[in-house]
């Protein structure tokens, strides 16, 4: 399988989340073996350079995942449009924004999925790389648990757990395997979602101050106060799944492996990519000339184009 980038130049508009900033993006086509990479045009000398994407950029994880670089390059809010990445197998591609944020859009990855449909997808002449979970790899913190398992394919199963009777209502697991299953149809428009409690602690910290209801669902003490209602109805673990995939995107390449996740966030998912990379026994770089042996999960990225 060879490496992806897209066609042509796209751009969007939108609000940051966290920052409540008006946000000018852009996506531009990006050579073989270049990766995902982020610019803030905003910035010049040194904070103006391109930022090569890296777990070990993933400085801030406070709501969402975060680059802070060594000069202080803020890039925040960056697993929504992952995981777009990461469902249509883009390998290289820079990122232009003239603010610390990627726009929330709708609160889910679709917005982002049209956008690459726009731009299209072309393949490079060099064969993609795959990191191919060899042995199970897990981490605990308190009341949350991660792991990777050797699995050939990609699949994501994740539980949540709140104390609040909206929880009550959906099933609290979802699985997605993507040699069976559609990411576009059964992930990609889930919506980020928040509590009314939350806001203002949130927003004495300087969080959620571009939030609102048409890209968040909000709950307060009993109930959604969305009027439309949930897209799915169990909306919530699949826009956590959403977040798992771009959050273990940011290795910057597909993984071949079963991901597992209860109570998971940005921080743990991040710890967990660290943890394997940091252990030459728990993976293997792989490619697949001509797609032979590529696992069936990996395929369906094709399917993505007139989806």
């Amino acid at each position: 399988m060879k490496q992806r980038t897209l066609a042509k130049s796209v751009n969007a508009i939108g609000v940051g989340l966290h920052s409540g900033e008006r946000v000018a993006l852009t996506l531009h086509p990006a050579a073989e073996n270049t990766g995902i990479a982020f610019r803030r045009v905003d910035l010049t000398d040194e904070q103006g350079k391109i930022i090569h994407l890296n777990p070990y950029l993933i400085n801030d994880t406070r709501l969402s995942s975060t680059i802070v670089t060594e000069q202080g390059v803020r890039v925040g809010t960056i697993e929504h449009m992952m995981s777009a990445l990461a469902a249509y197998g883009i390998d290289n591609v820079l990122i232009e924004l003239n603010a610390p944020e990627i726009p929330i859009m709708d609160g889910s990855s679709l917005p982002f999925i049209y956008l690459l449909q726009d731009a299209g997808v072309v393949e490079q002449n060099a064969e993609k790389r795959f990191l191919r979970i060899l042995k199970e790899v897990s981490i605990e913190e308190t009341g949350k648990s991660v792991k990777f398992t050797p699995h050939n394919g990609f699949k994501v199963r994740l539980t949540i757990e709140f104390d609040h009777p909206v929880f009550n209502k959906s099933a609290p697991t979802f699985e997605i395997d993507f040699a069976k299953q559609s990411y576009v149809e059964e992930i990609a428009r889930a919506r980020t979602f928040g509590f009314m409690q939350e806001i203002e602690f949130m927003r004495a910290h300087n969080l959620g101050l571009g939030g609102n209801l048409t890209n968040a669902i909000v709950i307060d003490d009993t109930d959604i106060l969305n009027p439309e209602g949930l897209r799915y109805p169990d909306e919530f673990v699949r826009h956590k799944i959403l977040d798992a995939i771009g959050d273990l995107y940011n290795v910057g390449h597909p993984i071949i492996g079963a991901f597992e996740g209860y109570k998971s966030g940005h921080a743990i998912n991040n710890t967990l990519l660290r943890t394997i990379l940091a252990d030459e026994t728990a993976f293997e770089w792989v490619e697949f000339p001509d797609n032979k042996g590529l696992p069936n999960s990996f395929f369906s990225v094709d399917t993505l184009k007139s989806a």
